[in-house]
């Protein structure tokens, strides 16, 4: 690692959280769930591609969001290399998902969930 790890604030988490919702629009994606915690986010989101496509395009348009803010500098790196994708195959465990997504992270942060 050549930076420190990066700590989303408040106003940061909710860009994050609008800019996930923005890409699943384009990209006409279900987001189901997601949460943006300070040093990671959680999603639940029904996509007809690969989850690596999925978690990589959330990435990039959140690095965008946030650099157009103003928040982060070009150089500034937020996300990790990787991150976890997890396929879900039943309706039990999307709601097992966002049971954990939404409830079970600790002190709510950045929360949306499709009602």
């Amino acid at each position: 690692m050549n930076q420190q790890p990066y700590s989303l604030n408040e106003k940061e988490r909710a860009i994050v959280v609008s800019a996930i919702r923005e890409v699943c629009d384009f990209r006409r994606w279900e987001l189901i769930a997601a949460h943006v915690r300070s040093t990671h986010v959680h999603i639940v989101v029904f996509a007809a591609c690969k989850p690596e496509k999925v978690l990589n395009d959330f990435k990039t348009y959140a690095t965008r969001a946030l650099r157009r803010e103003g928040l982060i500098s070009e150089d500034q790196k937020v996300w990790s290399r990787h991150g976890s994708t997890r396929y879900k195959w039943s309706d039990d465990d999307v709601a097992s998902a966002v049971e954990y997504v939404v409830f079970q992270q600790g002190e709510m942060m950045e929360v949306f969930q499709r009602c």
